[in-house]
């Protein structure tokens, strides 16, 4: 097993219904342990058309399923809650990426890990820096929490709120 984190986010429809309904979709999978969630936040969009906010968040998983298999399996539950791409960067009821697989580096024509940009991402490193502030960027080799720090320090605008969804992060994984 391998240790793997997902972003996850919703802007369309019932946001906090489509995040417990992922996070159950994930639970429900085979290969994949998850084992603890960061808070939701409530973030702006970034990039493509005038869009509602986003709820985002981060979840680790133990998995025992290779990269390719893991993104299938994702975006097989994207499709099961509705998600259809019709434009780049546009809204959508679920979204899943994988953030970190280990320390893998695969830059491949249909999966990247880790996650580009994920350096420039607040909605993704927030989380992040709480369930996994120590990992290290095996590309930049700088923890979430250094990577987060930078960020932060460049953004007086803090434009991210926590929003109580109703989804409860996971416990932490015991030993």
């Amino acid at each position: 097993m391998v240790t793997a984190y997902i972003a996850f986010g919703s802007n369309m429809g019932d946001r906090e219904k489509n995040i417990q309904r992922a996070m159950e979709y994930l639970k429900e999978l085979g290969g994949i342990a998850v084992k603890r969630s960061s808070a939701i936040y409530e973030t702006e969009p970034e990039g493509g058309p005038a869009q509602d906010k986003f709820l985002n968040g981060v979840v680790e998983i133990e998995t025992s399923l290779l990269p390719d298999e893991l993104l299938e399996r994702l975006k097989g539950i994207e499709s099961r809650l509705g998600r259809v791409k019709t434009v780049e960067n546009g809204p959508r009821p679920i979204d899943l990426d994988i953030i970190f697989y280990q320390d893998i580096v695969i830059d491949g024509e249909r999966i990247k890990i880790p996650h580009p940009r994920i350096q420039e991402r607040e909605f993704v490193l927030r989380g992040l820096n709480e369930i996994a502030p120590d990992f290290v960027h095996p590309r930049l080799n700088k923890t979430v929490r250094e990577l987060y720090g930078a960020l932060m320090s460049g953004n007086e605008n803090n434009k991210i709120d926590k929003v109580d969804a109703g989804i409860q992060p996971l416990p932490e994984a015991s030993g």
